[in-house]
């Protein structure tokens, strides 16, 4: 989901950015393309929009950053479970 549809369908910008604890003007700016999202915004963004609006969602320039720790993050998870057995 795009962060301006959730915006105006889930929560509002002052909401959002209570959260983040950044300014509503930050939300704004990222909304309207003045700035983009700093890369290490977009995990916060994604949890604080319970994973309505993603990390591929806000920069999509960097589709192979984000395939990467995903895929980096499962491989962690399966390891550890199976150090665990």
């Amino acid at each position: 989901m795009k962060l301006e549809t959730y915006l105006s369908e889930v929560e509002s910008a002052a909401s959002l950015a209570a959260k983040l604890k950044v300014s509503p003007g930050f939300i704004s700016q990222i909304v309207t393309g003045r700035r983009p999202v700093p890369t290490e915004r977009c995990s916060d963004i994604e949890r604080a929009t319970g994973g309505l609006v993603t990390c591929e969602e806000l920069r999509p320039d960097l589709a192979d950053h984000w395939a990467y720790l995903r895929g980096t993050a499962a491989k962690d998870a399966s390891s550890a479970d199976q150090a665990a057995a």
